[in-house]
């Protein structure tokens, strides 16, 4: 029987993966992680908290809290601030899972001698030539390797996720006989720390506006934003561009992000050309094997929504890639991961820095 330290987020897939250890005969944990001191309208950790003891108690296993916040701020939180500021888009649940999750929490159990951690991914793990692989889950539209293609061998072969091969509507099923309150709670979206609120009204808490020109692509001041940082590539709401400036219909998009000049590129319609890339570039690539892959006929994904495209790798120089894909990708947006897979099989990705015709 192995000790096993569940992650419980106070949601139905770590409460469902709780109770699959146990049937497995694993003597089990659970842990609230808190990373966000922030208490607001916002914030769910409170009734979070509560919702994960309700699964803990009809379980019959202890539940404890231990405090990330500090950790949290020092390696997610600056870093996605700096990259808002340098006008990029991060992706700060990748970090979260990288420093937080599978490092902090993970020593933490391990310390306190668990044999091994669980969380409620939608992943799967296998053991090939020595090499513990990270599979897409079984849910292709829950899955959830893109956020954990930074993990190593370590890492991955020190955790369970039981859910990887379950559906999601299996899972609530399951949660709702098992007499969990959450059982239809609503699954989180978004950024945690921001919640459901604007993300340029919470960026201004922290980052000062730097109004600029909004330009076509032809070069026509059409009109003012608020700050670069406060938009992404491919993005099409709220970027206050009434009509009347153009004879093309469609809605506008951002295409470009002028840092040098402080002007936001837009374009009209969906199928503009400007908003497709077939080459990009990127920095600090990661293998979860430790080594690149053999076969260069992969796919990637460049956001977590984003279809697997074809691609192949153009050039590797230590931890920075090239790739071209076989047909071009809608709003490549800086900031971002790019993901390889092989199949169902993550192989690793890197955090995308330029793009490319």
């Amino acid at each position: 029987m192995s000790r096993i330290i569940i992650g419980m987020s106070g949601g139905v897939d770590s409460a469902v993966a709780a109770s699959i250890l146990i049937d497995e005969g694993h003597d089990v944990e659970a842990f609230f992680m808190k990373n966000w001191e922030e208490e607001s309208e916002y914030c769910t950790s409170e009734q979070d908290y509560i919702d994960a003891l309700q699964v803990c108690d009809s379980l019959k296993i202890p539940l404890h809290s231990v405090n990330f916040a500090k950790e949290y701020w020092d390696r997610v939180f600056q870093y996605f601030l700096e990259e808002y500021k340098n006008g990029r888009t991060p992706n700060p649940d990748v970090l979260c899972n990288n420093e937080i999750k599978f490092k902090e929490f993970l020593n933490h159990a391990l310390e306190l001698g668990a044999d091994k951690i669980a969380t409620g991914h939608y992943v799967r793990t296998d053991n090939r030539d020595g090499t513990i692989k990270l599979l897409k889950g079984l849910d292709h539209s829950k899955d959830q390797s893109y956020f954990l293609y930074g993990l190593d061998q370590k890492q991955i072969s020190s955790a369970l996720f039981p859910i990887g091969d379950h559906i999601k509507s299996d899972v609530r099923k399951k949660a709702e006989k098992l007499g969990f309150d959450n059982f239809d709670k609503k699954d989180s979206v978004g950024i945690c720390f921001i919640g459901e609120r604007n993300i340029k009204d919470f960026l201004k808490q922290y980052i000062p506006a730097n109004p600029g020109y909004i330009i076509t692509s032809d070069g026509q001041n059409i009109g003012q934003h608020d700050g670069l940082m406060y938009y992404t590539i491919g993005q099409r709401k709220g970027l206050g561009i009434g009509g009347g400036h153009s004879d093309v219909d469609g809605a506008w998009y951002v295409i470009e992000k002028n840092i040098e000049h402080n002007q936001l590129i837009v374009g009209q319609g969906h199928n503009n050309p400007a908003l497709y890339h077939k080459f990009l570039k990127a920095s600090k690539l990661h293998w979860i094997s430790g080594n690149m892959p053999e076969n260069n006929g992969l796919k990637a994904k460049i956001r977590y929504r984003a279809n697997d495209v074809p691609c192949q790798i153009k050039d590797i120089d230590q931890n920075n890639i090239s790739i071209e894909f076989e047909t071009p990708c809608f709003g490549i947006a800086p900031g971002q991961s790019v993901v390889f897979y092989d199949g169902d099989l993550c192989l690793g990705g890197a955090i995308i820095d330029s793009y490319s015709n």
